[in-house]
């Protein structure tokens, strides 16, 4: 009796006979009704969203202008466009899944039917174990999540691949079918609303119409959902298993990237005013350079200094070990004191103090800081590439302590000096004054800077004694401390030891020394331990407490 009453509304009443025969009547209200899920549906209906994830003009600005300066992110999209339908829309998603700090996904039927495939791919993506980690490291910012989207850009099109199911001829079709039946709902709906009287009636024939263009369109739309269902289920494992080494494979890289930076100092606010491709050329040089693979171990050694800084003892006298002749009037014993109470002994005293010959108290233990430049020397002969304990090479943990070494330097308010060494004839110096910013490509010049060859004391301590002198006359600073790292050891001329410890005793600056990965270059009677104030041997390049009193005492 489906011509006799309009069933598909549930109600009775809503249909009354065609007075002009025909067909069963119904108002335009019930027909409408029954046929609004299909008016949507329809060609004429407004369009539907192109995105998955929900974003505002300011997350879209984002990604544009993140599109515009990455030659890869427009590389990748060419390369999926080839082959895939709006893959564009789906870069979109992953990116803004990553950037937004709070991503939602719309329902399916909120989107264009052609891209529920990239709602679904998406939807994976933000399903795995891995991505909460990655957005922790990209939420909020452009560059990090672009980094995101290119590093899943393999499983991207593995996902596409997988995915070409849903994607077939057969569905397809089948979509096509619904919505031209949507579009037939719409038009018949379209007749009866021209046919309808004025109150609302709709005669029988065009009633008829509608509703037989609602139930065709129903049959249509269960064969599309059934063969999109049937399409997705042979999909889906294969792009949840993509997902998940897209997302742990993106998560990786934004951890070894953010680690990179924060190993080389480079903090989140000073990355945030740099432009995409600066920030990019950076990465990629972080990436590849010389050190590269060492940046955890240069990250702990400046921790390590960091922490050392706050318990380092200004002026520390230490233990008493005896008597000692000097100028420093802290440590001058009473009985010198007691001089000054006689006039008659002023003038000795003072002609003492001014030939550095009072006595003191002589102790062992931290001294006091320096104020002249810390120098750093590092030995670059060939031996130094030799790995140690833990794979490290000593040319690592040597280039490792001089960067924290720089960082000391600048937080006290000193000039640094690198000078990268080998043999007599190969010598690079790289000056960081402390009034200048220590650039970071300065730094990495002096970090990735390898001689080769042999090597030679002589070259590099005098070129370091020179800077002193020079900053002594400039600046009238003394007491600048030089720090020796090398794995060899070799002779020096008496002539040149003279005119050196000439020069230590003028502007009276401490060197030290460590033997790195060699306990013969720090053993008794080295030539080493004869240059040195302070000496020690490193045989474990995995503990970076090894040269931390360096950091107390610097």
């Amino acid at each position: 009796m489906d011509e006799d009453t309009d069933t598909e509304t549930g109600t009775a009443g809503d249909a009354d006979p065609d007075p002009h025969g025909g067909g069963t009547a119904s108002r335009l209200d019930v027909l409408a009704d029954r046929a609004g899920t299909w008016l949507a549906r329809s060609a004429a209906a407004p369009a539907r969203h192109t995105g998955a994830v929900a974003a505002d003009r300011f997350d879209r600005m984002a990604w544009r202008d993140t599109y515009e300066q990455s030659p890869a992110l427009r590389e990748l999209a060419d390369d999926l466009g080839e082959h895939h339908a709006h893959t564009a829309d789906l870069l979109t998603d992953v990116f803004l899944a990553a950037y937004k700090t709070a991503p939602r996904l719309r329902e399916p039927a909120e989107l264009e039917p052609s891209r529920l495939v990239n709602h679904r791919l998406v939807a994976a993506l933000l399903e795995s174990p891995d991505f909460a980690e990655l957005h922790r490291e990209t939420a909020g910012d452009p560059y990090a999540a672009a980094m995101a989207v290119l590093a899943q850009g393999t499983a991207l099109r593995r996902m596409l691949e997988d995915s070409r199911p849903a994607r077939d001829e057969r569905a397809e079709r089948a979509r096509r079918e619904a919505e031209d039946a949507a579009d037939a709902v719409a038009e018949a709906l379209g007749q009866a609303a021209d046919e309808a009287g004025e109150d609302g009636t709709v005669p029988g024939p065009a009633a008829d119409a509608v509703r037989r263009a609602v139930r065709e369109a129903d049959a249509a739309g269960r064969r599309a959902a059934s063969d999109a269902a049937r399409s997705l289920a042979v999909a889906v494992p294969g792009v949840r298993a993509a997902a998940r080494g897209a997302v742990a494979k993106s998560a990786a890289a934004a951890r070894e990237e953010t680690a990179l930076m924060r190993a080389w100092g480079v903090g989140s606010g000073e990355l945030e005013r740099m432009p995409f491709d600066e920030r990019a050329r950076l990465a990629e040089r972080l990436r590849t350079g010389r050190l590269a693979e060492w940046a955890e171990l240069i990250g702990r050694f400046r921790q390590m200094a960091e922490g050392e800084r706050a318990r380092k003892v200004e002026n520390a006298t230490g233990e008493l070990i005896g008597v000692t002749l000097g100028d420093d009037l802290s440590r001058v014993i009473p009985s010198e004191l007691a001089n000054l109470g006689l006039p008659e002994l002023r003038a000795v005293f003072a002609a003492r103090y001014a030939a550095g010959e009072l006595m003191l108290y002589d102790s062992q233990g931290e001294q006091a800081t320096g104020r002249g430049a810390v120098i750093a020397c590092v030995d670059t002969s060939h031996s130094m590439y030799e790995a140690g304990s833990g794979g490290i090479t000593r040319e690592a943990w040597a280039k490792a302590c001089a960067l924290a070494l720089l960082d000391q330097a600048r937080h006290a308010g000193r000039d640094f000096v690198g000078i990268v060494f080998s043999a007599a004839d190969r010598l690079r110096v790289f000056r960081f004054p402390a009034d200048r910013p220590a650039g970071l490509a300065r730094t990495l010049d002096f970090a990735e800077t390898f001689l080769g060859g042999g090597t030679s004391y002589e070259r590099p301590l005098s070129a370091a004694g020179e800077l002193l002198e020079a900053e002594f006359d400039d600046a009238a600073r003394t007491r600048g401390d030089i720090v020796m790292l090398t794995d060899d050891d070799c002779g020096v001329t008496e002539a040149w030891m003279r005119s050196w410890n000439e020069a230590k005793r003028r502007l009276g600056f401490r060197v030290f020394g460590v033997g790195v990965g060699s306990p013969r270059v720090a053993a008794a009677g080295s030539v080493l331990e004869a240059l040195c104030d302070n000496l020690r041997s490193v045989e474990d390049f995995t503990d970076v407490h090894a040269a931390a009193d360096l950091f107390r005492v610097i």
